[in-house]
């Protein structure tokens, strides 16, 4: 399993953190997230491989924005 790291703008409260986990955890390939309200990133553990373009694309329809993808 691999694992990313997303930094996202816009996320202001935990209702925010719960519509960016829940649309990450909709992508195929992702086991599981886990969202840092504080730190505005969402930690993305993979079980196949996932395009970055995925991950940005589920978090850019809940109107948030992926300002960096790290892996980690």
């Amino acid at each position: 399993m691999s694992k990313k790291i997303l930094h996202v703008e816009g996320m202001m409260c935990n209702n925010c953190a719960k519509h960016v986990r829940e649309a990450l955890e909709k992508v195929a390939g992702v086991a599981s997230v886990e969202v840092d309200l504080a730190a505005k990133t969402a930690s993305v553990t993979l079980s196949a491989d996932v395009s970055d373009d995925a991950l940005k694309n589920a978090v850019l329809e809940q109107d948030y924005e992926v300002t960096g993808i790290d892996a980690a």
